[in-house]
């Protein structure tokens, strides 16, 4: 039986080059790769073609052979030449078997995991700025073997089963590919003696008190990172870092948006009527608010400047003051009265004195004409 064409094996044309070679062959080969194909003798003849054909064209001098003679140029010569075959298993098999790409192991030292603190603060510790002690669960770096795992005097050895390198070398069917090492998980050491303190480990668990300097202007969601200050790292490795989450508390009197605050003033029915002057409260005490006449609810005015000045730059923003007037309640008889008589006097001049209430209910009286019209 005659053989197939190397480059239609693989599916490229003659010009194809190292890079677009190793693609085509990853592709046919986790295609047809035996052990995906358990009862199907075709896909192992393939597979075969395949690692034949590539055998071949990643030769440069092999592959010249076969482009001038064919066939003929190489038979014989294939099965153990010079093509890694072994790096082309590490790296294309891996997902196949759980194995780990080349090379060898792990490195035994790790850098510690980063860890979050989320950090309630009041309104006005956000906008002025505050410095806080936090106490912090963690794990930090074992003072009694300098966080090796192995007792004082003594140093971890390389692994017995992968000599160190991280990975074993396991067959599977007629070829081999590297695995994580199952007694060491990839760190290519052991601990013979571990330390009495940590039990190995290289870490213990302990609280530590930090000093968290808050920036003025801060808002809910903001991060501030302490380099160095999150778990400590496996067998001497580098500490991960602490990232603080601000958390900006509901305030009784402000709301915040951004650089700007709101509030409510609720003011008298004389004040919104006649006018007048209020304290308004501000984060840096109290400031006169005129009133001028006839102010209606719902009113926004704007006091600039007393806002929040936001950590990351731009100008200070400013309080919105929105009044609600209020009615009142628990009446004397002789308010009663007075507004009794207030009411009368201003039935008569209703639409100049309530533009609104005239407006919107001769709306309502015209809506319900076209209702029954």
């Amino acid at each position: 039986m005659s053989k197939r064409d190397y480059y239609e094996v693989l599916g490229v044309d003659r010009s194809a080059d190292a890079a677009a070679l190793k693609k085509a062959y990853r592709r046919v080969a986790m295609k047809n790769h035996p052990d995906r194909n358990p009862d199907n003798p075709d896909a192992e003849n393939i597979f075969k073609e395949a690692n034949e054909a590539f055998e071949v064209l990643s030769d440069k001098e092999k592959r010249a052979r076969y482009d001038q003679y064919g066939h003929a140029g190489v038979d014989g010569q294939t099965g153990g030449g010079n093509a890694d075959f072994s790096d082309m298993f590490g790296d294309i098999f891996g997902d196949i078997f759980g194995g780990g790409g080349r090379g060898g192991g792990r490195s035994h030292v790790r850098k510690g995991a980063d860890l979050r603190y989320n950090l309630d603060l009041s309104l006005e510790d956000a906008v002025r700025g505050t410095t806080v002690k936090i106490q912090v669960p963690t794990t930090v770096s074992c003072t009694g073997c300098d966080g090796t795992g192995a007792k004082k005097g003594t140093q971890p050895v390389d692994c017995s089963t992968c000599g160190g390198h991280g990975q074993v070398r396991m067959q599977q069917g007629f070829f081999s590919v590297q695995q994580t090492c199952p007694r060491c998980q990839g760190a290519g050491k052991q601990i013979k003696d571990p330390c009495n303190t940590c039990h190995g480990r290289g870490a213990v668990r302990e609280t530590k008190t930090l000093s968290v300097k808050v920036p003025e202007g801060v808002d809910t969601h903001d991060r501030i990172r302490l380099t160095g200050e999150g778990q400590a790292g496996e067998h001497g490795g580098p500490p991960g870092d602490l990232y603080v989450e601000m958390n900006v508390q509901p305030h009784k009197i402000f709301e915040r948006d951004g650089a700007d605050l709101y509030c409510e003033i609720p003011i008298s029915f004389g004040d919104a009527a006649l006018g007048g002057e209020l304290e308004v409260p501000t984060l840096d005490g109290r400031v006169k608010l005129k009133i001028p006449t006839e102010t209606q609810t719902g009113k926004l005015f704007r006091l600039r400047g007393k806002g929040i000045k936001p950590v990351r730059g731009g100008g200070i923003g400013d309080l919105l003051c929105r009044v609600v007037v209020e009615t009142p309640v628990h009446l004397t008889k002789r308010q009663r009265e007075i507004l009794e008589e207030f009411q009368t006097i201003q039935e008569g001049e209703g639409k100049k004195q309530s533009p609104k209430r005239t407006s919107f209910f001769d709306g309502v009286k015209s809506f319900i004409d076209e209702l029954r019209g």
